[in-house]
């Protein structure tokens, strides 16, 4: 299956603009009912909001998308946050922006970027990641080897997940599939042979996406 973004984890941010209050919220959903669970929720903690405006994204090829402008003018709040989560490339998450009115129209213009500028830092407040196969693996050195070998560690496009100290040095790798041949191929370079691998694992794995903010400005 192919690399897509989500959630890393719940998120919550606000801003106020022009006296209007915007809460985005964020939560990581594999399914729509998990996504109208979370929006029942924050729809029963904001009960005396003006508006709970929502958009959700399921599945790794974004099959199922739905929104709402929940009394807004349409067009001006569901459809910036469902087209703020695509533009980022977000999906099994969903969005809430919550907004408590100021006392001053802003107009459909300045309801629309302030719609996207909530769902962003809602986004943001969650943290995107890339869930992308890959494998987690045991590398198992002689104590005299570990010193070089964490050294290149840093190097490498892989993250240590764990590391042991008993009759050798064991450590525990996570790489992209993609990369797991040529970084066995390194380590076992460097430790000239010595080097002894137990595949673990593999699936789709969290990793941090590149920044692409879309502050909605």
């Amino acid at each position: 299956m192919p690399a897509y973004k989500t959630l890393r984890n719940r998120g919550s941010s606000e801003v106020v603009i022009t006296r209007s209050r915007f809460i985005g919220q964020s939560c990581p959903c594999h399914t729509e009912e998990e996504a109208l669970a979370f929006l029942a929720e924050v729809r029963a903690k904001y009960r005396d909001a003006r508006h709970n405006c929502y958009a959700y994204i399921i599945g790794p090829n974004m099959g199922v998308m739905r929104y709402s402008d929940d009394g807004e003018p349409g067009g001006t709040a569901g459809l910036p946050i469902i087209e703020t989560m695509k533009a980022r490339g977000v999906t099994d998450a969903c969005v809430v922006v919550t907004r408590y009115f100021g006392g001053v129209l802003l107009g459909t213009g300045g309801l629309t970027r302030a719609y996207r500028k909530g769902c962003a830092i809602a986004l943001d407040a969650g943290g995107v990641v890339e869930m992308i196969p890959s494998l987690l693996f045991l590398c198992e050195v002689a104590y005299p080897l570990w010193d070089r070998l964490s050294h290149m560690l840093l190097s490498l496009p892989v993250q240590i997940a764990d590391t042991s100290f008993d009759t050798a040095v064991q450590v525990t790798l996570k790489v992209r599939l993609c990369d797991a041949g040529a970084v066995k191929a390194e380590i076992v370079r460097l430790c000239q042979g010595r080097a002894e691998f137990l595949d673990i694992e593999e699936k789709e794995m969290m990793w941090d996406a590149p920044d692409e903010n879309d502050d909605g400005e």
